[in-house]
Order: structure tokens, then sequence, then C-alpha cells
């Protein structure tokens, strides 16, 4: 599927091709309220934030799940660092 991403690096949205596994996502499904982390991806050498609102999918290259110990907190901290 592709996705329509927002990559902070380069300041633009650019079309990722991604497929959403069980290996290469962590879901997190006990969101309370918009804007919360819903999923964190390992996809073409960087990391896909997606949050619970209107905001595109954040695309950070050269980062990975593992880089940021697999965390929602550490997620929310890099989404709201670069979208602010």
């Amino acid at each position: 599927m592709e996705y329509l991403v927002y990559t902070p690096q380069e300041g633009r949205l650019q079309t990722l091709r991604v497929e959403l596994t069980t290996e290469n996502t962590t879901w997190f499904n006990d969101n309370r309220k918009t804007g919360d982390i819903a999923s964190i991806s390992d996809v073409e050498g960087g990391l896909l934030i997606q949050t619970l609102d209107h905001h595109y999918p954040l695309w950070m290259d050269g980062l990975s799940r593992k880089d940021i110990g697999y965390s929602r907190r550490k997620a929310r901290e890099l989404h709201q660092q670069e979208i602010t």
C-alpha cells in the first residue's frame, strides 16, 4: 500500500510503499485520545510513526523501532519535536 508521509529531514511529503506486518510494526491498542501514537514501523530504512489524528504519518530516515526502544513515549517525543 502507498502512504503519503511527511519527511522532516527533507521538509516535504513523499510517497512510500508500505506493508505493515507483525514483524515490522508495533501497534499501541490502548489509545485514549486524538493524537496518541497508534503504531511505529520499520519501513524503507526509517521509522514510520502514525498517530490518531489528521497529521500525515511521520517518516524518520535512519531510525528504527529498536533505536527508540520500541517506546511509545519516545515516538511521541520525536513526533512532537518534528511536527511543532
